[in-house]
């Protein structure tokens, strides 16, 4: 994410009010989505926009305002006397329940989070080519990652959600990401619908040899 730099780099009482990264961060990560999803279609619309709302609700606590650490202040006060609760590491709570020491940036859950996130937009970038082609040909994209999975753009949108649940975990994003991922296999059931009416038996056979999300190891 984008950061400043100073004497304690967002480490104390001028960690949050900082709705400039608010914009800044989100609109970086939607338009960085956006260039691999290229939405068209009111479905991708719907998929595009639920995954810039969780990132706009990420961003508005992680620089705005920390709603999360509000919610929790008085069990983490009493659970961690010590805690400085403005601090912006604070909001690494996986860092401060797990106690884990050193700064959260370079720690395990960070690493995780950064192999989620490179992970998912890798998927949408290469999913995209295959779709985009096998479009332009008015055929279903079997070949490729979608020969692999079913979906692999919506499972692309997932593991960049749960990327950012590693690194800053927030009430709202915890309650939203299920919420999605039900969203995301509902859309992926009425995709294939429309897909199996279609092209009929072709896409049948494709349905019966490819898993949905999960790739066969």
């Amino acid at each position: 994410m984008v950061k400043t730099k100073g004497a304690k780099m967002l480490n104390d009482s001028n960690s949050y009010g900082l709705w400039g990264l608010v914009v800044l961060n989100s609109a970086v990560f939607i338009m960085f989505a956006f260039s691999f999803f290229k939405p068209t279609t009111p479905r991708d619309w719907r998929t595009f926009g639920t995954y810039s709302a969780f990132i706009v609700a990420l961003f508005a606590e992680m620089y705005g305002f920390p709603l999360t650490i509000y919610a929790l202040s008085g069990w983490l006060q009493t659970k961690y006397p010590d805690l400085d609760l403005m601090s912006h590491n604070s909001g690494h709570l996986w860092s401060t329940l797990f106690g884990l020491q050193g700064d959260p940036h370079y720690g395990l859950m960070h690493l995780v989070s950064f192999a989620l996130l490179g992970g998912g937009f890798y998927l949408l970038s290469i999913a995209w080519h295959v779709l985009y082609h096998a479009q332009r040909a008015n055929q279903f994209a079997d070949s490729g990652v979608y020969a692999r999975i079913r979906h692999p753009q919506y499972v692309g949108f997932v593991l960049i959600m749960l990327g950012f649940l590693f690194q800053w975990p927030t009430l709202l994003t915890v309650v939203m990401f299920p919420i999605l991922v039900v969203m995301y296999a509902r859309l992926g059931k009425q995709e294939e619908t429309e897909m199996l009416a279609r092209f009929g038996q072709p896409y049948q056979d494709y349905l019966n040899k490819t898993p949905k999300f999960i790739p066969k190891l």
